[in-house]
């Protein structure tokens, strides 16, 4: 679902999948091949949201105030992104949460259920894990990173093969 708040629209690239449970309100943009998944929540009503071009929010997630995900990036199920930048090609891990000012580099990967606390800034390529979220090690995973290619594939998909039944 799409809303306006304070005349405010969403916008959305054409070939970006939003699916019909999601909902997205007010100063968001959605970029060419992103997606956004069943029972998420982008909401911009305090500031300019950005899904950038091949990123993907994924089941149940939750962006506010001002936040973006750099392309190619993910945010797994469930996660939080609240006032904070994802790097390109960046994986928020299920169930994370990164808060205020908070800066996720490039290939960083986030572990589920961690915690980036406000104004943390996580290296590129490290993985980060616990609460709060402290550095553990260094990565360099093709698998990883290909990451939001797989999901604007899958995207595309169910675009392209899902019927509403009800």
């Amino acid at each position: 679902m799409l809303r306006s708040f304070d005349g405010t629209e969403p916008q959305v690239a054409e070939s970006a999948y939003v699916d019909d449970a999601a909902v997205v309100i007010g100063d968001v943009v959605i970029e060419e091949d992103a997606s956004v998944w069943p029972n998420t929540t982008i909401r911009g009503d305090h500031g300019t949201i950005v899904i950038g071009e091949g990123a993907n929010v994924q089941d149940n997630a939750v962006l506010h105030e001002t936040a973006e995900l750099e392309p190619y990036s993910t945010v797994g199920h469930s996660a939080i992104v609240h006032d904070a930048t994802v790097g390109e090609r960046a994986l928020i891990g299920m169930n994370a949460v990164v808060l205020d000012g908070s800066y996720v580099g490039e290939g960083a990967v986030v572990a589920a259920g961690s915690v980036v606390t406000e104004d943390t800034e996580i290296p590129e390529a490290t993985l980060v894990a616990g609460a709060p979220a402290e550095p553990k090690t260094e990565i360099d995973d093709p698998a990883l990173e290909a990451t939001a290619d797989r999901y604007v594939e899958l995207s595309k998909t169910h675009a392209e093969t899902s019927e509403r039944l009800d």
